[in-house]
């Protein structure tokens, strides 16, 4: 079942973003947002993992991304009442329906559910280096191009204040979230360990009281 799960993760993260190239007609630009490069993240990491082990740390902390995007995405960029709402003419194309919505998911049932890996508390904190290091990356590139690839980092329109807020707001969201998937993976493991100790347990005989 492991296996099965992290395979089918890897393929529609791969399919993914080749439908989504197709549709761009191979531009490369669209590597720079962090939806795509979160799923060359997932990919590789479930990919790998088919064929040989994977730390957990690692596994979780692509997991933590690929959760990222589908939260954001949903809550915020595809949501009209978002403040960040933006509207998408291809919300319904393969390619969106898999990054944001199907590998976010099999992610996480395959972290949650399938693995419910034993990782330490503070993994939730080293997890965030790498959407700290893309939001670095995506001022700086902005600061040069004049563009931004989402609207709650766009300095044009929040300007210096705006967006260090609004990072500061998500950093720590994430790092919430990364407890959560860590929280949740211990609950379930203990939840199902406890069945699974009751299943092998051999049933009373009544004849004997």
């Amino acid at each position: 079942m492991t296996v099965v799960f992290r395979a089918l993760t890897a393929v529609c993260a791969v399919a993914g973003i080749v439908a989504l190239q197709v549709s761009n007609h191979g531009d490369w630009g669209s590597f720079v947002y962090f939806t795509v490069q979160s799923a060359v993240i997932i990919a590789a990491v479930s990919g790998v993992a088919v064929f040989r082990p994977v730390p957990a740390w690692v596994r979780g902390a692509a997991t933590l991304y690929s959760c990222i995007t589908g939260i954001v995405y949903h809550t915020l960029l595809a949501n009209p009442s978002s403040p960040f709402y933006q509207a998408d003419s291809g919300a319904h194309t393969l390619h969106n329906l898999l990054l944001h919505s199907a590998v976010p998911i099999l992610a996480a049932l395959t972290w949650l559910v399938v693995e419910r890996e034993r990782v330490r508390w503070w993994y939730a904190a080293a997890w965030l280096c790498y959407p700290l290091a893309y939001l670095v990356f995506a001022l700086v590139r902005g600061a040069f191009v004049h563009e931004y690839p989402y609207p709650f980092i766009d300095v044009n329109k929040l300007g210096g204040l705006g967006v260090t807020e609004t990072s500061l707001g998500f950093t720590v969201a994430f790092f919430l979230l990364g407890l959560a998937l860590i929280g949740l993976g211990a609950l379930l493991r203990r939840l199902l360990s406890r069945d699974r100790v009751g299943e092998a347990a051999p049933a009373e005989d009544p004849a004997s009281v």
